[in-house]
C-alpha cells in the first residue's frame, strides 16, 4: 500500500514561486566605445605633433582601448558567494601584471605567482585592501583575500610598467569586454539596475537599465572626456 506525502499549501505556494522566480531573469549585451577630444583645428602647435621631437610620442588609441569593465553598481538582495579556491590569474611574467584589470566578488582570494626568474614585489596602497608581499622567486605563493568593494591598484616596488588593477564587485554580475568592446551579462534578475560602464583612463558612464523577466535588452555606452568640471 502507497502513501502520499501531502505538503501544506503555504509551502507549495512557496515552492511554485521560487521555481518561476529562478527563471525570471534577463541578459544584458552592447558594445563600450571611447573617444577623446578633439585637439583645436587653428591650434598654433598643432603641426608640431608630426615635429621630429613629439612624433614617437605615444598616443592614447581610443579606438583599441580594451579592458572596459561593464557592472551593475549597487548592492543586490542575494550577496555573492565567492569561489572556495583562489582564483589564479594575477601572474609575473615577463615584468607584467597578467591579466591588467581583474573583477572579483567581496571575498575572492586571489594567488600571486610569479613565473619570472627575477624577483618581484606585490603591493598596494589602496583604501580598500593595503598589503605587502615583500620579494619572492617562482617557488614561493602569495596570496590575498580581498574583503572590501571598490579598486585596488597593485604595483611591484621594482618595475616602473608593473600595474593591475583588481575591481572589488559588490555581486557578481558583471563582465570584462572582449578584443571588439562587447559584452554580456547573463541571468540578470528581473528589475532596474544602475549599470556602469568603467575604464581606468576616463570618466565611467552610468545607465538605469530595466531588465525583463525574459529576452535579451542591448546597452551600448560611449566614454569621453565629459561631465568633468572645467577651469
Amino acid at each position: 500500500m502507497h502513501s502520499h506525502l501531502k505538503l501544506p499549501l503555504s509551502i507549495l505556494t512557496q515552492f511554485l514561486f521560487l521555481s518561476l522566480g529562478s527563471s525570471r531573469a534577463g541578459d544584458l549585451s552592447g558594445i563600450v566605445r571611447a573617444h577623446g577630444k578633439e585637439l583645436p583645428v587653428h591650434s598654433p602647435s598643432s603641426g608640431l605633433y608630426e615635429s621630429r621631437k613629439f612624433k614617437f610620442v605615444e598616443r592614447v588609441d581610443y579606438s583599441h582601448m580594451e579592458d572596459f569593465v561593464v557592472f551593475i553598481d549597487q548592492p543586490m538582495s542575494v550577496k555573492p558567494v565567492p569561489p572556495k579556491l583562489p582564483v589564479e590569474v594575477i601572474t609575473q611574467k615577463d615584468a607584467t601584471f597578467k591579466p591588467h584589470v581583474l573583477p572579483i566578488v567581496v571575498g575572492t582570494t586571489v594567488r600571486w605567482p610569479n613565473h619570472d626568474e627575477i624577483y618581484h614585489n606585490v603591493f598596494s596602497f589602496s583604501e580598500p585592501k593595503q598589503f605587502d608581499l615583500g620579494f619572492y622567486k617562482s617557488e614561493t605563493n602569495k596570496v590575498v583575500t580581498f574583503d572590501q568593494h571598490g579598486q585596488v591598484d597593485a604595483l611591484c616596488s621594482i618595475h616602473t610598467q608593473m600595474h593591475c588593477i583588481i575591481l572589488v564587485m559588490e555581486n557578481s554580475f558583471y563582465a570584462v569586454t572582449d578584443a571588439r568592446g562587447g559584452y554580456t551579462i547573463t541571468n540578470i534578475p528581473a528589475g532596474t539596475y544602475r549599470f556602469k560602464a568603467w575604464h581606468e583612463r576616463m570618466p565611467p558612464e552610468v545607465k538605469n537599465v530595466v531588465i525583463p523577466e525574459t529576452g535579451k535588452v542591448v546597452m551600448n555606452f560611449d566614454l569621453g572626456i565629459k561631465g568633468l568640471p572645467t577651469y
